[in-house]
């Protein structure tokens, strides 16, 4: 009697490993080549499965590629860790924990920032649902930008002259493009020194005091 849920458990095991799979290849063929470029059969042959396999697991392309935003959007938030209210910390020292893990993570993931661009860019005027599902995640990073820099407005480590909400969405949009401009001139323009020019450029209207430089930290 064991038998028959030991072997369903390893089914099921082995259908979300299969999926995890999907996801994976997914992300990274739909950063390269976008989503309208990228058919089914792609995917297929990326992740040698049979097409029957895979819609399977995903009926639709879209179903896979909201599955597939979903997925990044938790990575993200697991690697960021996204703090809080906490208005016990300084913003300074809560935009410079920020600005370490997001320079790590897309220094070892450039993908990830390069496949919401790309959705981003494509489905704003080609897939309501998907540009939903992209905006929703992305509005999240936003959002805890711009609490931060009301947060450092009020504690006068910020300029009170700076919309906190276009800044926010300023330095999240200057980082999706920086990506995508340094996958083109990959060949010739590292990006380590463009991340850091990028952050630069875009904190220096913010900050209010001299010697912050959240960048530094995330230099090695």
């Amino acid at each position: 009697m064991a038998r028959e849920p030991a072997q369903r458990e390893l089914k099921q095991e082995r259908a979300a490993r299969t999926r995890m799979d999907i996801l994976e290849a997914a992300i990274h063929l739909f950063a390269r080549r976008g989503f309208l470029a990228t058919t089914m059969a792609d995917l297929s042959r990326a992740i040698r499965m049979t097409p029957g396999a895979l819609y399977w697991h995903f009926p639709t392309k879209e179903d896979l590629l909201l599955a597939a935003i979903e997925e990044l959007h938790q990575r993200c938030l697991r690697a960021f860790q996204l703090p809080g209210d906490d208005r016990e910390l300084p913003a300074r020292e809560q935009f410079q924990a920020i600005c370490e893990r997001t320079h790590l993570l897309l220094r070892e993931h450039r993908e990830y920032g390069i496949f919401f661009a790309m959705l981003a860019a494509e489905a704003a005027d080609s897939n309501d649902q998907v540009a939903e599902a992209i905006r929703d995640k992305l509005a999240l990073y936003a959002t805890t930008l711009e609490r931060l820099i009301r947060h450092g407005q009020q504690m006068g480590e910020f300029r009170q002259d700076v919309d906190a909400l276009a800044a926010a969405h300023s330095l999240l949009g200057g980082l999706l493009g920086m990506l995508v401009h340094q996958n083109l001139f990959r060949a010739s323009v590292d990006y380590d020194p463009l991340y850091r020019a990028v952050m630069r450029i875009h904190l220096a209207g913010l900050v209010q005091a001299t010697g912050f430089d959240c960048v530094n930290a995330s230099q090695s």
